[in-house]
């Protein structure tokens, strides 16, 4: 069930507690993806909060929102890199994306096995993507106060697996929102402790999300093919043939 972007745009931008996640969540990637220089960056589902930083240094930067969901302009006050697009079919050529980064898109997905699948063909050699999902364990996901509490959540394990699944090899993984989903005064001060403290904890503690940093997986090369080790064998002389000429050949064995 996609939620629809309004929602999505009222929550992360003009909510005390949708800016605080957004903060959170951005700082966490950007620790995983501390340079972007020269990079295509690509966010799908609602991940425009968390591009803005990537702006000034990529190459490029585009915002993908799926059609369930809708679309938004953005950046505010800047050129538009955001579009309207497919779930499982993007406008983009295959290997054109570096940085790939899902938010609210695979939990929320219909089709999550061929929305993987999409992002392994766009993805260039090398490419690396960031899946952020509600965290099966966490208080976020039990309560439709926040935009995860919708969709399917995960433990790490069923994330794990499932992006193995999809030739990705996990690479870091990471949780974040420690603090509960409420608007309370007294939690929304004692935000940046709770985040701080939550470092400090397992990944699949009480944490509302958990990101899982993940790398394309290509096929090693058969060795029995390549040709340095063709070049390599003695050549023989097929058998029942005569030796060369100007060669004695071989006595049979007694």
């Amino acid at each position: 069930m996609h939620l629809d972007v309004h929602d999505l745009r009222a929550f992360y931008y003009r909510s005390a507690l949708g800016r605080a996640a957004q903060k959170v969540l951005r700082d966490r990637l950007r620790g995983l993806w501390p340079d972007a220089r020269g990079h295509c960056v690509v966010g799908f589902g609602f991940a425009a909060p968390l591009l803005r930083p990537f702006l000034p240094e990529a190459r490029r930067v585009l915002s993908l929102m799926p059609g369930p969901q809708g679309v938004m302009p953005w950046p505010s006050g800047g050129p538009n890199v955001s579009a309207l697009v497919e779930e499982t079919l993007w406008p983009l050529p295959t290997g054109f994306v570096d940085r790939l980064v899902l938010l609210h898109g695979l939990e929320v997905s219909e089709h999550p096995s061929a929305l993987l699948e999409e992002c392994f063909r766009v993805l260039g050699p090398g490419g690396r993507l960031v899946v952020i999902v509600p965290n099966r364990a966490g208080l976020w996901s039990r309560t439709d106060a926040t935009p995860f509490g919708y969709g399917r959540p995960y433990s790490l394990g069923q994330l794990d697996a499932t992006l193995r699944r999809h030739r990705f090899l996990v690479e870091e993984t990471a949780s974040a929102l420690y603090q509960p989903p409420s608007a309370h005064r007294f939690w929304r001060r004692a935000a940046g402790f709770l985040e701080n403290v939550g470092q400090h904890l397992p990944v699949f503690a009480a944490g509302g999300a958990l990101l899982v940093a993940a790398s394309k997986q290509t096929a090693q090369p058969s060795r029995g093919l390549l040709v340095r080790d063709l070049a390599r064998r003695p050549v023989l002389a097929p058998a029942g043939l005569p030796a060369p000429a100007g060669r004695v050949a071989d006595p049979p064995p007694f």
